[in-house]
């Protein structure tokens, strides 16, 4: 029984020192060629520009003639109808145009512009257009003046001095009317908070513009009470 008992441990033994000698040999031819590595691709990745095109499959050749191109412009946009179906579409969308420039000029707040918009606005322009406002002459003024100079140049000391006064008195005029219109803004809307600077530069622009071409159009005369 000894003896079988130790020819068990021997050859026990023998077999962890020859599964100890083959590990380290694995270790040794390891470090001796480096860790394994994964064989390449033997060509270079392609971009993802390149790879989208691939899938979205050939690409059509360049057009030859300006025919070919507008042809090809025409079918990518697809249908769009006979000619007189696009000449009935842009009629209709020219009529709404105009329908709706028509309800702004005529102060629809619907159709207005945000800077138009309100009751406090409305108000201010019908206290502007109810004035007669030396701002209102100075566009069509200083076109005289600078016709005159370039008509006879020895004026232009006349008609810069002429000009600066007239600035002048646009800038006075634009405080007073900018004072009287805060004022009557806040005797008629108490609870407004659009009052100010801006409410009396919003007056002043509409005073210096010629009445014809004011929007929205005048809905009071000069002199009529506001």
């Amino acid at each position: 029984m000894k003896l079988f008992r130790r020819d068990q441990a021997g050859t026990t033994d023998a077999t962890a020192e020859s599964t100890a000698d083959a590990h380290d040999d694995a270790a040794v031819s390891m470090t001796k060629t480096g860790p394994a590595t994964t064989p390449g691709k033997g060509r270079p990745t392609p971009k993802r520009r390149e790879a989208q095109g691939n899938r979205r499959g050939p690409v059509a050749p360049a057009p030859l003639t300006a025919k070919e191109a507008r042809a090809r412009r025409k079918a990518a946009k697809g249908p769009r109808g006979t000619r007189e179906e696009r000449k009935a579409a842009a009629a209709e969308r020219k009529l709404a145009v105009q329908e709706r420039r028509a309800k702004m000029l005529a102060g629809d707040d619907k159709y207005l512009l945000p800077r138009d918009q309100g009751p406090v606005r409305a108000f201010v322009r019908d206290i502007v257009d109810a004035r007669r406002n030396l701002a209102g002459l100075f566009m069509p003024m200083a076109l005289v003046l600078i016709l005159s100079m370039f008509a006879a140049p020895g004026l232009q000391t006349i008609v810069t001095l002429v000009m600066l006064v007239m600035m002048l008195f646009m800038a006075i005029e634009g405080v007073i009317l900018g004072k009287l219109v805060n004022n009557r803004v806040v005797e008629r809307f108490p609870d407004t908070t659009d009052t100010g600077i801006k409410l009396g530069w919003y007056a002043f622009v509409r005073a210096s513009q010629i009445r014809r071409m004011r929007a929205p159009k005048p809905r009071v005369s000069p002199g009529d009470a506001v």
